[in-house]
């Protein structure tokens, strides 16, 4: 269950049941008796506290810890060693692609070893560990990054945007959209979806779809007003 629950108005948001996102280290240390935990949910989520009965328990119980995104160069060192997964882009869990990005490393360095030019001249027969890897890297580094900067807007989008009745009106549209063509993908979905999408394509792609959206929804007051028709084949073309 992962449930997106956020309090614009004061910055803070709860992203699923368990989890609680807040600015700093320091907003957690005002949060060190039953009653400023109490009066802080009952401020910031009113509505999710009665579905917490055992909230300041859990509170207590749970540990603190820290989010944070890694964007590393280079993934290896003159071939004898390589990083993979969060050792080379850990992402914070807001798109929830981190173990994706894992295995897609996996996937992309195996389809490098089973390629023809992996292998050395004979007599040795051995890997070409230094091309392999660089090679691993540069195929993967433009797409992590482009996750790693999805997954941190998305946590913004989350806090920030969902009160925005233009973007509340653009979800609508998008939701619409996705109904209607088969071929229409939100970037969340061409994310989450579309595996033979990299990661920038999506970024970029979803980008310019939600700045169109954005725009159009900002001129009316209605998602019936919009001719999706036509919204349709301006975003085929982009």
């Amino acid at each position: 269950l992962f449930l997106a629950h956020s309090s614009p108005k004061h910055q803070v948001a709860a992203v699923s049941a368990s989890d609680v996102v807040l600015p700093s280290q320091s907003s957690f240390e005002q949060l060190t008796t039953e009653s400023a935990v109490v009066e802080f949910f009952h401020r910031e989520f009113p509505d999710a506290v009665p579905l917490m009965p055992t909230l300041v328990e859990d509170f207590f119980a749970n540990p603190t810890g820290s989010l944070g995104t890694v964007k590393c160069w280079p993934w290896n060192v003159a071939g004898r060693s390589l990083l993979l997964g969060d050792a080379a882009h850990a992402l914070v869990p807001f798109y929830g692609q981190g173990m994706n990005c894992a295995f897609e490393d996996v996937r992309v360095l195996d389809s490098l070893l089973s390629e023809p030019g992996a292998l050395m001249d004979a007599p040795s027969s051995a890997f070409d560990w230094q091309s392999v890897y660089t090679e691993y890297g540069q195929l993967g580094k433009i797409n992590t990054d482009a996750i790693a900067d999805m997954a941190e807007e998305n946590f913004y989008e989350m806090r920030d945007a969902t009160a925005d009745p233009v973007f509340q009106r653009k979800r609508e549209l998008e939701t619409k959209l996705e109904q209607t063509y088969p071929d229409y993908f939100s970037k969340y979905s061409m994310v989450t979806f579309r595996e033979d999408l990299p990661y920038s394509l999506a970024k970029e792609k979803g980008n310019a779809q939600d700045r169109f959206l954005m725009e159009i929804c900002s001129t009316v007051d209605n998602v019936s007003e919009v001719d999706i028709e036509s919204v349709i084949e301006r975003i085929r073309r982009i």
